[in-house]
């Protein structure tokens, strides 16, 4: 397992302990709580959740001021765009892109009071999460995608979006 600090407080690049690919398929462990806690990851995971979406599709960018998440692409390929909206951070309203793939099987670790958003470059893909409190979604802060104030990079112009996303509600 490697964990890396990237230009984000808190943030973290995690590489998962067993990969294994043969003939057959392959095997991955994204999770051992023994191995999480010996890298320093001491985080109490409560909720597992997954959302698919279709190529295009871009669901975020939200966060809240409590939840850790433990985030990984269980197949397909997506870039995930991380934003450190905690006012006592150095990095404060920065943020940094990742590429998650069900062939690179990065997991990027996101500390509360930072917001997250995906967008899918594959026909689908499977976002997988894990977090440390139950789903809150009136707890939520919503940052547009094209939000001029952060100037974010996205590697597609014309996402497909939610009413919430676009900022219709």
């Amino acid at each position: 397992m490697n964990v890396e600090s990237t230009t984000l407080s808190g943030v973290k690049s995690i590489t998962p302990p067993t990969n294994f690919e043969d003939f057959r398929g392959s095997y991955v462990e994204i999770y051992n709580r023994d191995l999480y806690r010996e890298a320093g990851i001491t985080v109490d995971f409560l909720q597992d959740d997954i959302s698919t979406s279709t190529r295009h599709v871009l669901r975020g960018i939200h966060g809240d001021q409590e939840t850790w998440k433990l985030i990984s692409c269980l197949s397909g390929k997506f870039y995930l765009l991380v934003v450190d909206m905690d006012p006592d951070s150095p990095t404060y309203r920065k943020w940094e892109g990742f590429t998650l793939s069900d062939s690179n099987r990065r997991q990027v670790l996101i500390p509360p009071k930072h917001g997250n958003g995906h967008v899918v470059l594959s026909d689908t893909a499977i976002f997988h999460y894990k977090q440390n409190t139950h789903y809150n979604r009136a707890g939520q802060f919503t940052i547009l995608w094209n939000d001029p104030e952060f100037d974010f990079w996205w590697p597609i112009k014309a996402p497909i979006l939610s009413r919430r996303d676009e900022g219709l509600e």
